[in-house]
Order: structure tokens, then C-alpha cells, then sequence
């Protein structure tokens, strides 16, 4: 079973429709089940609620093979942390789906970095769902020095001061 969830802060009726139409069409035949939030689009082929409660939700996560969602740091994040392969659409300000396009670059440097898999527009969907099926992300590294160096820095320069940290002793 894919887990498409698509956030809790706004409808995506663009993925949700796009998933639905495919199912439709025959083109995949994986079993989906979606949390589709406030999403003016009601699916006909595959089975969906607006909201899960956590604990139904992580049962849904657990069971799943995959996930299928929007670009977001927190969809992103969940997926990897609980080692399932993901499938992202970004939302784009082209279809008012978000003010800003941060979606399409988050997508772009998680696909880069071998964590996602992306689908840029509908048509490039149903063949990124089969490629799911196969798809291993790769494991996400921390870098807890890099990014204390770089709050560092940012803080250094905005402050003035001559700052100078042990890193080592942060760690």
C-alpha cells in the first residue's frame, strides 16, 4: 500500500486529482490510500479521509510501502526518518498552491542528494509511482559540526564581535 498524504495546512487537488486520474486510467495498480486534508477534489479509486488522527496515522506510515506527497520539510523529514521511499510533487505558485516556489527547490536538492524521488508536473507521475516500488533513499547524514559552524558564523558577522569556538567542545 502507498500512503499519499499531502500535509495539514492547505488542499493539494492537484496531486490528489493527478493520483485519482491515474488510478482511473489503469496505468498503476498499487493499492493507494491517501490523507487528503481539506481537498475540494473527492477521489473515486482509491480510498481517502481529510484528517488521521496521530496514532491511525502512524499505522498507516508503518504499513506502508511508500509515500507519495507534497515537497515539504516535515513530509521530507517523516520519510526519512522512518527509512520509506518517497514521491514528491512540489507545490508551485503557479497554481496558487503556495506563495513562493521553496517547494520546487527543496525538491530538487533531495532528489540531488539521492533522498527522493521527484515528479515535476502529472505527467512524469505515474512512472516515478512505479519507479517507487524500487526506489531505496539514500540514507540522510548529519552534519552537526557544519551546521554549528555556519549558526556560528552567521552569528559572528551579525553581532560584530570576534567570536572564536571550539567546535569540538559544542559537539
Amino acid at each position: 500500500m502507498i500512503f499519499l498524504t499531502v500535509g495539514t495546512q492547505f488542499p493539494f487537488d492537484r496531486l490528489v486529482k493527478a493520483v485519482d486520474d491515474i488510478l482511473g486510467e489503469g496505468l498503476i495498480h498499487e493499492e493507494i490510500f491517501g490523507q487528503i486534508g481539506t481537498s475540494s477534489y473527492e477521489p473515486r479509486n482509491f480510498k481517502s479521509v481529510n484528517f488521521l488522527e496521530k496514532r491511525e496515522f502512524d499505522i498507516h506510515l508503518k504499513k506502508a510501502s511508500g509515500l507519495i506527497g507534497h515537497a515539504g520539510m516535515g513530509t521530507i523529514e517523516m520519510a526519512l526518518y522512518n527509512n520509506k521511499p518517497l514521491l514528491v510533487m512540489p507545490r508551485l505558485s503557479r497554481y496558487r498552491e503556495v506563495v513562493h516556489d521553496h517547494q520546487l527547490e527543496i525538491a530538487r536538492r533531495f532528489e540531488e542528494l539521492g533522498h527522493v524521488l521527484v515528479a515535476y508536473q502529472k505527467e512524469d507521475l505515474a512512472i516515478k509511482i512505479m519507479d517507487l516500488r524500487h526506489f531505496i533513499p539514500r540514507r540522510r547524514e548529519t552534519q552537526v559540526a557544519e551546521v554549528v559552524q555556519r549558526i556560528s558564523f552567521y552569528l559572528h558577522h551579525m553581532s560584530g564581535d570576534n567570536v572564536n569556538m571550539d567546535f569540538k567542545k559544542i559537539q
